[in-house]
């Protein structure tokens, strides 16, 4: 069988389809030989026994308006299942099944014969979020820029302007470079914080196979003025924490993984409130706060 390897995150995804030719080119970035053991195995099979499964509980169910779908995710005897379905008359139900010890995930969306890139490419985010989770790694829901050689995570609900924002500071920072525009991959290795850009980045294509150090997460909220607050380490939690997958909050293993890095996040690494306004003078605000004052700080200490 013929296999596909692509890097993400400093973590091994390996599938028996490959993803570029199927029609999913934000993984192009991201391909690789294929070589050694594969942090997280995708395999086809022709029907999955969900009733084998042993489903222990429903965690999350959630109608993805991207897909037009519904989808739900649950917790099963030795991993997860995430079941995903078009809402249209006919349309096959879908299933994802990860292994949570192994990172071995198998799926029968060849029921039909061709490959449906939405529902695959969603899958296939939440299987390696899982494997994510377990290895001080977080898919983080923000819009991400870099600027001096660090990168700054705007978090917020969608439609708070966090794709305006960083295109204002593309518009009116010098060298300001947009990493991801969806869901880039915090990540702690050896001790640092670093974040990577990913093959998922919502309605943006940017996929870029980079990586840089945090200067600074900052949660955005639309305002009649322009103000950056530092947050104490309880709304610094609270700030974060809505940006991890959704999908995840209702499950005791993952939420703890993600929690355990969210805290060595936090211990090191600042974390803001802007009140902004859509306009140049809020990226100059942010980039100054975030970038160069953190600089000076890291400096010094």
């Amino acid at each position: 069988m013929m296999y596909y390897d692509y890097i993400i995150a400093g973590l091994r995804l390996r599938t028996d389809i490959d993803l570029v030719d199927a029609g999913i080119r934000g993984f192009r970035p991201f391909a690789v030989d294929v070589e050694g053991d594969a942090n997280c195995l995708v395999e086809r099979v022709a029907s999955i026994d969900v009733d084998s499964l042993c489903v222990r509980r429903t965690l999350s169910t959630s109608y993805i308006a991207e897909a037009k779908a519904n989808s739900s995710f649950s917790r099963t005897k030795t991993g997860y299942l995430y079941s995903i379905q078009r809402d249209k008359p006919g349309s096959p139900m879908v299933h994802f099944h990860i292994e949570r010890d192994t990172g071995h995930v198998i799926t029968d969306i060849v029921a039909t014969d061709s490959i449906d890139v939405s529902i695959m490419r969603f899958g296939i985010w939440v299987m390696f979020g899982v494997v994510l989770a377990s290895h001080s790694a977080i898919a983080i829901h923000s819009s991400t820029i870099v600027a001096r050689g660090r990168a700054v995570l705007f978090l917020g609900e969608s439609g708070t302007g966090k794709s305006t924002h960083t295109r204002l500071w593309r518009e009116h920072i010098s060298h300001a470079k947009l990493l991801n525009d969806d869901s880039p991959i915090i990540r702690i290795v050896d001790g640092q914080l670093r974040v990577y850009g990913s093959p998922w980045s919502g309605k943006t294509p940017c996929y870029k196979n980079e990586d840089y150090p945090i200067a600074a997460f900052c949660r955005l909220v639309q305002a009649p003025q322009n103000m950056i607050l530092q947050q104490s380490v309880m709304l610094a939690i609270g700030a974060i924490l809505p940006s991890c997958p959704p999908i995840f909050a209702h499950d005791e293993y993952l939420q703890d993984c993600i929690c355990t890095t969210l805290d060595a996040v936090i211990t090191d690494t600042p974390v803001f409130r802007l009140e902004c306004l859509p306009n140049a003078e809020a990226a100059k605000l942010s980039y100054l706060t975030t970038i160069i004052l953190t600089e000076d700080v890291a400096r010094d200490s």
